[in-house]
């Protein structure tokens, strides 16, 4: 199912993809693409080891600066373009028309899609921004400025990829926030009714005699 923005009109895919959208030969294997189950996770997770160890190997920021950006940079080019399209059948990506207006496309099409593959695409997709927070916690309250503005890069690197393959699973049409809100008032309505429609079991009587 491939699914756009509200407003967005739906685009062809690009004529010059090697391989065809979510048709992938994903057969009953532990990992189909292990390659690119590797470097799913090896970008992000080397670039928050060089971030905690830099201090230890070099009194320079400007370069323990540079390499984790790179590193943030490879894994936000290989998320978006090729993991997430590869392990789950998602994608998402922008386009400029003839107005010079920008349009945002999310697509799925998970009929092929391994489990394994599919656990660690989210695990390290989901995990990664947590890590991140919380360096940001530690910098804000260790006045850590120059190291906050790192970490804000890679909360938007990670976040962006994050948030645009959350609207690919759910459905690019539904707002999220909404659909949220909507589930809790559906319960609510669904135990009030329950508790004021409900009648209340009748009492028991025993009785009892005297010899």
């Amino acid at each position: 199912m491939n699914s756009a923005t509200p407003g967005v009109p739906q685009v062809p895919l690009l004529d010059d993809d090697t391989i065809a959208f979510g048709e992938e030969d994903n057969a009953n294997k532990q990992f189909v693409h292990p390659y690119i189950v590797f470097f799913h996770l090896i970008f992000r997770s080397a670039a928050i080891v060089v971030y905690i160890l830099c201090g230890w190997f070099s009194d320079s920021f400007i370069a323990s600066f540079v390499l984790v950006i790179l590193l943030l940079s490879a894994d936000f080019w290989t998320v978006k373009n090729i993991s997430g399209r590869l392990l789950v059948g998602l994608r998402w990506w922008n386009y400029v028309d003839d107005e010079g207006k920008s349009h945002w496309v999310f697509e799925s099409k998970q009929n092929r899609v391994n489990r394994n593959e599919s656990r660690m695409f989210w695990l390290g997709l989901i995990l990664c921004p947590m890590i991140w927070s919380g360096f940001f916690i530690i910098c804000l309250f260790g006045l850590k400025f120059k190291w906050m503005l790192l970490v804000l890069i890679a909360l938007t690197l990670t976040g962006a990829n994050l948030y645009g393959y959350v609207k690919c699973k759910f459905g690019a049409k539904e707002n999220l926030q909404s659909a949220t809100t909507d589930f809790v008032k559906k319960q609510i309505l669904q135990n009030a009714t329950s508790f004021m429609f409900t009648q209340p079991a009748p009492p028991t009587t025993s009785n009892t005699g005297i010899v």
